[in-house]
C-alpha cells in the first residue's frame, strides 16, 4: 500500500515507456512526506481494450491513487498534482492525462512474502 493503478489507451506509450512511467513515479512517490514507506508502493498499468473519448484526441492516461485513510485533502491534491506532473513529463504525446485518489476501505487486507535474505 498504496497502490497507483494507470488505466491508458493502447497507443498512450510503449511497454518501455510505461516501465519508465512506472520508475518515475515510484521516485517521485516515495520522496513526497506522505508515503512515509516506500517499499510498501505498488504500481501498475492496465491497457484498455475498447475505449472513445468525447475529443478528437483518443490517447489518455488514467491513474488512480489509492491510500489507506487518514490524509487530508490538501496532501490528497498534493499527491495528484505529483503523479500528474510526471505523466505530464513523461508521456508529453498523450492527450488526455488524469489522476484521482481513493480511499481505502477500512476492511483492506493484505499479505506479502518476506524478503530473501
Amino acid at each position: 500500500m498504496p497502490h497507483v493503478v494507470i488505466d491508458h489507451s493502447p497507443d498512450a506509450a510503449s511497454p518501455l515507456g510505461l516501465q519508465a512511467l512506472c520508475a518515475a513515479l515510484f521516485h517521485a512517490l516515495a520522496a513526497h512526506p506522505a508515503i512515509p514507506r516506500p517499499e510498501a508502493l505498488k504500481l501498475r498499468t492496465l491497457q484498455s481494450g475498447v475505449h472513445l473519448l468525447g475529443t478528437d484526441g483518443q490517447s489518455y492516461v488514467y491513474a488512480t491513487l489509492m491510500l489507506l485513510p487518514g490524509r487530508d485533502a490538501d496532501t490528497k491534491s498534493d499527491l495528484a498534482q505529483t503523479i500528474l506532473r510526471v505523466m505530464a513529463e513523461a508521456l508529453p504525446q498523450v492527450h488526455s492525462l488524469s489522476v484521482d485518489v481513493a480511499d481505502l476501505d477500512n476492511a483492506y487486507a493484505k499479505r506479502v512474502l518476506p524478503d530473501e535474505a
